[in-house]
């Protein structure tokens, strides 16, 4: 009975600790524009309280005698439910992210506020509940780190509990609800562990429990380091996956639990009594896994997101077991147990903080996950033959020059390319970064040669041009990678945030006022500009995303013009004349408001605006609290009577176009679209891309003046709509239906 309810505890405590991540960070998303950035600020925030968490354990068995350290604890376990007002959990009343600057300091201090008190007694009762356990005389108590497995157990049951139930099942506030009654039988759990070894007595307790320093061997600063490292890896590789896969796919809690999930699965197996899986077998294919993640890197092409999706992961848990079946196989004895997770949780930390916090200021360019990757390399202990008959001098100075003819081979191919024109491709990029990364494979039995080979490729690709062409200017803020770059041909200024262009300016100055690529005026967009200026030749526009500027060229005198912009760095580069001149041509008048569009509209007067138009991407992302029931009751509020509301939903990756069919029929407004595809190579020399666009409007007549027109009569049809297609809100949407699931 006594190891069923510890285990049920210690189960208990990591679920709830691990169900309300994504929760919490899902309530905060729609504030933030809904980038990737939201969720590893989120993840630095637990991680630090995790710590935190794990140095009070630490100490207070240090400092405390047994039953004074039990009711310390458990007063604090109380504490959440005395403070009125943290159960159940909210976000602060009136608290809104600022427009300018970074909200970094604005999401910590909002968790600190609405979830830290309980989140720091959750993350304590991991090694709390062991140490009691040790105290309490079973058979099992001399060893207690399998209950490490049981709460690794725990966490991933919460993790994969939110979005596969309580996400598609309950509302927030309604998941909010259950939490806390989950806390509530948390603490009679926890209080009935502390009763069952209250009488304990004998030399076991008094071994065990002992306020006064425990004798034991004791345990080197490089062992320290190692250990730091060792959980450093994993928990940056976390982030930096996380990053990698919703840059281009909405940051949606499920992605965010895949990873995590595979994180705490990787614990959960290699401190198992009998680990599952063969640490030497996972040794001898982690450079194979290194190298294929490194490939889309190196090379800067996009694959189908389910290719990206297994890639990834399967990266993450290859290093994770690695990483994570180190550190197990290095564990002290029980008496170091608090300080080993201690210094295991510091690592984890020291992951998320550079990934979250330093990373985005110190790389103009998302090179963690690379550099990550390449220190897993390094973690990694030497196998086979190499490893265990010594280095000789010849082989260390190989070590040296393999990887250094490999960088310059690669960095040779590259410029004589780029010398000779030729664009890059799906087949080139396999021939040169394919056969390079076979390369690097065979020095994967030396540790130190395979590292240099890593970084070799590495330097060699930052002088591939890639889809990018010659970059003039690369910045970095909380909302991702903006890169002004001229294409290969020098014909065009392109403005790229992460791998998706956001606008197009021609170098010729005769074209220079043209809109371009997906907004030019002989598709979707021209045509809905031309209809909204017919209706209402003095209206005022809305524009939800900023881009380049281009859909400035599309206003007449007398017509009024605000952007709504939620990153400062595309503000600041597209009214750069240096790069865009879209704006200080067409439209110098237009105001640019900073912040997040859902927030910033409810201020705009109501029936303001003719035409709302939303073209918001992060990556080639769209921010999906922006096509929700509520985002589209209020865009009705501040549109003009027979106004336009389009969306720009070109996208590799997505099809929200039932959805949105959904939210208009659910609005009773009339909704068309048009995919305009059959883009010819003429046309995308000249500057045009293939794009999709939605359009609503409270009648169809309001829509008579668009489906009307010679240029756009028969190409504007009805949203066919699934069967079940259910409508989303703010608490409620199912992207996965709408990823494309090939290229």
């Amino acid at each position: 009975m006594l190891l069923a309810v510890y285990v049920l505890s210690i189960f208990l405590s990591s679920a709830l600790l691990f169900l309300v991540e994504p929760m919490i960070a899902k309530m905060l998303l729609p504030l933030l524009g809904g980038t990737p950035s939201v969720w590893n600020t989120c993840m630095v925030f637990f991680q630090a309280t995790l710590l935190l968490g794990y140095l009070y354990a630490h100490t207070s068995f240090r400092w405390l005698a047994r039953r004074s350290q039990m009711v310390v604890h458990l007063v604090l376990i109380l504490l959440p439910i005395a403070w009125v007002g943290l159960l159940p959990l909210h976000l602060p009343a009136g608290w809104e992210p600022p427009s300018a600057d970074s909200p970094v300091l604005w999401v910590l201090m909002t968790l600190a506020v609405s979830v830290g008190l309980p989140f720091f007694i959750l993350s304590s009762t991991t090694p709390i509940l062991q140490r009691w356990f040790a105290a309490s005389g079973h058979r099992d108590a001399a060893d207690p780190y399998f209950l490490y497995a049981a709460s690794n157990a725990g966490s991933l049951a919460g993790l994969l509990a939110y979005p596969l139930l309580l996400e598609p099942l309950l509302r927030v506030r309604s998941q909010t609800a259950l939490w806390s009654a989950g806390y509530l039988l948390f603490v009679v759990a926890a209080a009935c562990c502390a009763l069952l070894i209250w009488p304990k007595r004998g030399a076991h307790v008094t071994a065990e429990m002992k306020p006064s320093h425990e004798a034991a061997a004791p345990v080197s600063f490089l062992q320290r380091l190692r250990w730091i490292a060792l959980a450093f890896v994993p928990s940056s590789l976390v982030l930096g996956i996380t990053t990698s896969l919703t840059t281009d796919v909405p940051a949606i809690p499920l992605l965010w639990v895949l990873t995590l999930a595979l994180y705490l699965l990787s614990f959960i197996l290699v401190f198992a009594k009998r680990p599952p899986i063969s640490h030497t077998w996972m040794l001898k294919r982690v450079p194979f896994l290194i190298l294929a993640a490194l490939f889309p890197i190196a090379s800067q092409s996009k694959f189908s997101f389910p290719i990206m999706l297994v890639l990834d992961l399967a990266v993450l848990f290859g290093v994770a077991i690695v990483c994570h079946g180190e550190l197990a196989r290095s564990r002290p004895p029980v008496s170091r147990l608090t300080e080993f997770y201690l210094w295991m949780s510091f690592g984890g930390v020291l992951g998320g903080i550079f990934n979250a916090l330093v990373a985005p200021v110190i790389f103009r360019s998302v090179l963690e996950l690379p550099l990550v990757l390449v220190m897993a390399a390094a973690l990694r202990p030497e196998d086979g033959p190499a490893a265990s008959k010594g280095s000789p001098v010849w082989a260390r100075r190989k070590d040296v020059l393999l990887p250094l003819v490999l960088g310059l081979c690669m960095l040779t191919v590259i410029l004589v390319l780029a010398r000779l024109g030729i664009r890059p491709g799906r087949s080139l990029n396999i021939l040169i970064f394919g056969y390079s990364l076979v390369w690097c494979l065979s020095f994967a039995k030396r540790r130190w040669r395979f590292v240099g080979g890593l970084l070799a490729v590495l330097a060699a690709s930052s002088f591939y041009a890639g889809p990018f062409g010659r970059v003039l200017h690369t910045e970095r803020s909380f909302f991702g990678v903006s890169r002004v770059t001229t294409d290969a041909r020098a014909k065009f200024r392109l403005l790229f945030h992460g791998g998706t262009a956001h606008g197009m300016e021609s170098l010729d100055l005769a074209r220079s006022r043209e809109p371009l690529s997906y907004f030019t005026r002989s598709g979707p967009a021209g045509q809905i500009y031309s209809a909204a200026q017919s209706t209402m030749p003095h209206g005022n526009w809305a524009i939800v995303g900023l881009g380049a500027g281009a859909m400035a060229c599309y206003l007449q005198p007398g017509q009024t013009l605000t952007y709504y912009e939620i990153d400062p760095v595309v503000a600041r580069l597209a009214q750069n004349p240096a790069y865009f001149r879209f704006l200080i041509q067409c439209a110098p008048q237009a105001r640019i408001v900073l912040g997040d569009a859902r927030l910033k509209l409810r201020s705009a007067p109501d029936a303001q605006y003719g035409l709302i138009v939303l073209d918001a991407f992060s990556g080639d992302s769209i921010p999906m609290h922006l096509v929700t029931r509520e985002a589209v009751a209020l865009y009705q509020r501040k549109l003009a009577p027979h106004g336009l509301l389009a969306f720009h939903i070109s996208n590799l990756y997505l099809d929200i176009s039932g959805t949105l069919g959904a939210l208009a029929q659910d609005a009773h407004l009339v909704c068309l679209i048009e995919n305009d595809t059959a883009v010819s190579q003429a046309e995308i020399d000249a500057g045009k891309y293939p794009s999709t666009w939605v359009v609503m409007a409270r009648n169809a007549d309001d829509l008579a003046a668009l489906t009307s027109s010679p240029d756009a009569r028969g190409r504007w049809v009805p949203i066919p709509l699934g069967r079940g297609q259910k409508v989303w809100t703010d608490d409620y949407s199912n992207l996965l239906s709408a990823i494309r699931w090939s290229m």
